[in-house]
């Protein structure tokens, strides 16, 4: 199996991903069970807990904001996030509790504020969404505590 290194830039650390050609693989829906939710009007999904979920979200189409949730130096997906989505006015347009550790969004074009929060600590990012590639988003917190 051919194996790829990606650095991902959060500020001033990079992070290490790796990306296998199993990442392309078909998914065995079986056992998925993400499907598109939607919230005032806003499309997304949640998930990514196994494999297979993981390449299902990964593949998806039409998402402009790609999240991802990890923690500690190894990196690891943690699926118990709440995830507040503000436009630019300030009005909450997203709210999801006990996300990820993936959340694809699709956002009507414009400038978003989106606090990632576990267990009590927040991580800050924002998202300007066009018709241009998806944004992604990385939210990393340092243990599991």
């Amino acid at each position: 199996m051919k194996s790829l290194f990606c650095l991902i830039v959060l500020g001033a650390l990079l992070f290490p991903v790796m990306l296998n050609a199993t990442n392309l693989a078909p998914v065995d829906n079986t056992g998925v069970q993400v499907h598109p939710m939607q919230q005032n009007g806003i499309t997304y999904l949640s998930g990514g807990i196994g494999e297979d979920e993981a390449r299902a979200i990964g593949q998806a189409q039409g998402y402009n904001v790609h999240m991802t949730f990890a923690i500690g130096p190894e990196n690891k997906y943690v699926p118990d996030v709440d995830v507040t989505v503000q436009n630019a006015s300030g009005q909450t347009v997203l709210t999801l509790s006990d996300a990820g550790p993936l959340v694809y969004v699709q956002l009507p074009p414009g400038k978003y504020n989106v606090v990632a929060t576990r267990n009590g600590e927040a991580r800050r990012d924002t998202a300007e969404v066009g018709s241009g590639a998806a944004r992604n988003l990385v939210f990393h917190w340092n243990s599991d505590e």
